[in-house]
């Protein structure tokens, strides 16, 4: 019987490896696609602007400020004067961005104590907790990817009807894709495949412990059955 349990364990704690490569992998692209989606949320170059009237600079403009960026290496930014003054669009797409590191932010609080190198919650009830948290935090993460993904393609698609728009004439200066668009691109796919990674880790470690009270069951029943048998003899 104890040595039975004693195969168990280490055959739980040699499957567990998967589990805990998968929960790493998963939390480390977590963390850095929430860093990517912060920096697309600061960064001023959502969409750039330049004009063949003056070559030298170029404008950007952001969420939160715009700037105008000179050649010889120079930048001057403003902030918005008034928030009732902004735009529909960037309204929309400032709120969707703070939304998304919100639930991104809590998603990894979440999901941190149900990892497997956190020595918390050991016994079966535990497991179970640790699971629920594990899925919750990366179910939180595609939700956080998806709010991510929503206002940075929509920027970019107002930016295309505008730049191809047949009524503007050609010598009018036309907006751009900046940077923090692809950055927010990049966030949004990335918290969703951490979100998926650390709800499959939590599907793997479900499967990898089943094994055990069946073992442990089959053991309880062949002992019984030996009582039995030394019983009748």
């Amino acid at each position: 019987m104890d040595l039975l349990s004693v195969e168990a364990r280490e055959a739980g704690r040699s499957m567990e490896a998967p589990a805990c490569i998968l929960e790493l992998l998963g939390m480390l692209v977590y963390v850095g696609a929430w860093l990517c989606a912060l920096a697309s949320t600061i960064l001023p170059q959502w969409l750039t602007m330049s004009t063949s009237l003056l070559p030298i600079e170029s404008y950007d403009l952001g969420l939160w400020e715009t700037c105008v960026v000179q050649d010889i290496g120079g930048i001057e930014c403003r902030s918005y004067d008034s928030l009732l003054g902004l735009s529909s669009d960037l309204k929309l797409a400032r709120i969707l961005m703070c939304t998304a590191l919100t639930v991104g932010l809590l998603g990894i609080l979440v999901a941190i104590p149900g990892l497997h190198l956190i020595k918390s919650c050991k016994d079966y009830d535990g497991h179970q907790t640790k699971r629920t948290l594990t899925i919750t935090g990366g179910v939180l993460g595609m939700i956080s990817g998806v709010l991510c993904l929503v206002p940075v393609s929509y920027i970019a698609h107002m930016a295309v009807m505008h730049f191809f728009d047949e009524k503007v004439p050609d010598v009018v200066p036309r907006w751009e894709f900046g940077d923090a668009l692809f950055c927010g691109w990049a966030a949004g796919f990335l918290l969703m495949v951490a979100g998926l990674i650390m709800v499959t880790s939590s599907r793997c470690s479900q499967v990898e412990r089943h094994p055990v009270p069946q073992r442990r069951s089959q053991a309880k029943s062949t002992d019984r059955n030996r009582r039995k048998h030394s019983e009748y003899v």
